[in-house]
């Protein structure tokens, strides 16, 4: 019986993250042969280079897939979709897999499963079923009925998965995979390596060996148009904490430029004197960095998922999570300086945080590997009337 060829398209940093494990998982099982695409802003330098620590892995990657258009506003990101479905089709058809597998919901996965379902590939989607704000929303309810297998990260999202029409045989709690990176960590927890010294970064951050708060905060892409106010707002309430910072560069989104934008202005200006910032550093660095830090603030949603897990506080600031299933570390500010430095100062030595296991319990890579191999894959949803 010949392998079957499970294709994996990541497009950017944080899908990495979101699949590593079951990549490994995949690509040692012995009924399945892994095809990795790496895509997008994955590939670029100006958003980490993904694809570096994807290779230093140990994975082979069979494309990759220039698409991103300079923009970063809605336009760019309409092109850039459109882009995306013309060579990841291309891709598909040349590497004939058995299934295709896109992840969550960057606006770009829409292409992924656009090129897959359109040829008749069983199409499978990792952690549907969610509710947030941004234009995540529609993209992963849009994978989702578009996906013939779903793989979903909690029974929250299982039940809403199951409400949008999807036959419940076809929909399987395996949990989050990036939540098995999260596990290595609290059961390792101690950081092994000099952040500064690893990854460099621009600015500064002495003391950070005393304690630190991390930073991710991303453009909100139905409000692209206040990116530059937004993350000004949270700049001047880091800068006057002057706890030492360690800021991550945002995703390419609409509105991105704008966050940069911000960043930049902000750093020429102030020059703060607290603050040190990265494009990206290798999953488990970051989520080391992240259960060692005194708090994380942004939204990202790490904050609500690998966060609830290791424990950490979160100050999650504006609508970008909106709705999102979230533990009793996470606490919830809008975009005021004033709000967000108080909510930092109640919360960032908040004792009696635990773990909790939202979005997986810390072995959802060999799950996912174990239905992939054993699974009957279709590309056409089963008929429930």
């Amino acid at each position: 019986m010949s392998k079957r060829k499970i294709c994996v398209v990541i497009t950017a940093r944080p899908s990495y993250s979101r699949i590593k494990s079951a990549l490994q998982a995949i690509q040692e099982h012995p009924d399945l042969e892994l095809q990795l695409i790496v895509a997008g802003s994955a590939l670029l330098d100006r958003y980490g280079t993904a694809v570096d620590y994807i290779e230093k892995d140990g994975f082979t990657i069979n494309e990759k897939v220039f698409m991103v258009l300079e923009g970063e506003n809605a336009t760019a990101m309409a092109k850039t979709t459109g882009l995306a479905v013309m060579e990841l089709s291309t891709v598909f058809y040349n590497l004939k897999p058995d299934a295709v597998v896109t992840i969550a919901d960057r606006f770009e996965t829409i292409a992924t499963s656009i090129a897959a379902s359109f040829q008749n590939i069983p199409l499978v989607h990792i952690q549907g079923g969610e509710v947030t704000g941004n234009i995540d929303e529609k993209v992963r309810h849009a994978n989702t009925k578009l996906a013939d297998l779903h793989l979903v990260a909690s029974e929250d999202a299982r039940e809403r998965v199951i409400k949008m029409g999807e036959n419940p045989e076809m929909v399987i709690n395996t949990g989050c995979p990036s939540i098995d990176l999260a596990k290595e960590v609290l059961e390792n927890p101690d950081i092994h390596f000099d952040p500064i010294q690893k990854y460099g970064g621009v600015g500064q951050a002495k003391g950070w060996e005393n304690g630190y708060i991390v930073v991710m905060q991303h453009p909100v892409t139905t409000e692209y148009a206040a990116a530059k106010e937004d993350i000004h707002k949270t700049l001047i309430a880091i800068d006057e904490l002057q706890i030492p910072t360690f800021w991550f560069w945002p995703n390419v989104d609409a509105g991105a430029d704008g966050t940069s934008n911000g960043i930049r202005s902000y750093r020429e200006k102030y020059n703060p004197k607290n603050i040190l910032f990265f494009k990206n550093m290798e999953p488990n660095d970051f989520l080391h960095l992240i259960k060692n830090s005194k708090c994380l603030i942004g939204n990202s949603s790490v904050g609500v998922r690998e966060s609830s897990y290791l424990g950490v506080p979160v100050v999650n600031i504006g609508t970008r999570q909106n709705r999102r299933l979230r533990g009793k570390n996470v606490v919830d500010v809008g975009y005021d300086s004033e709000a967000i430095k108080t909510a930092i100062n109640n919360h960032i030595n908040s004792e009696n945080l635990v773990s909790e296991s939202l979005y997986g319990d810390g072995a959802s890579g060999i799950r996912i590997a174990a239905i992939l191999a054993q699974f009957p894959l279709q590309f056409h949803k089963t008929i429930m009337y």
